[in-house]
């Protein structure tokens, strides 16, 4: 199956890039301020996550393949993500409107 590629409307302005490298134990992102939501990948290894401000584990909450795109809408400083297995990186770009 081909991957999909997402689109970001012309009306949002890029805000910010980070990347979370230990995912060991469940991590917060930290966006900017003005930040309306943010496109997630996860790299090398797959991830849980979950939004409700809960930690996730290894093996509860959502979980993310690695090189999947996820465009998050939710509050940002509520979701956490953790690594299914070691060596799990966490790209996310922030975006405002």
């Amino acid at each position: 199956m081909a991957n999909k590629v997402e689109t970001v409307p012309g009306s949002v302005r890029a805000l910010k890039y980070e990347q979370i490298t230990d995912l060991s134990t469940a991590k917060s992102l930290n966006p900017p301020d003005d930040a309306a939501f943010a496109f997630i990948q996860a790299d090398t290894q797959a991830v849980r996550w979950r939004a409700d401000g809960a930690d996730p584990t290894s093996s509860v909450g959502m979980p993310l393949p690695k090189d999947t795109l996820f465009q998050c809408t939710c509050n940002l400083t509520e979701i956490k993500f953790i690594e299914q297995t070691s060596g799990a990186t966490l790209n996310v770009h922030y975006f405002g409107i």
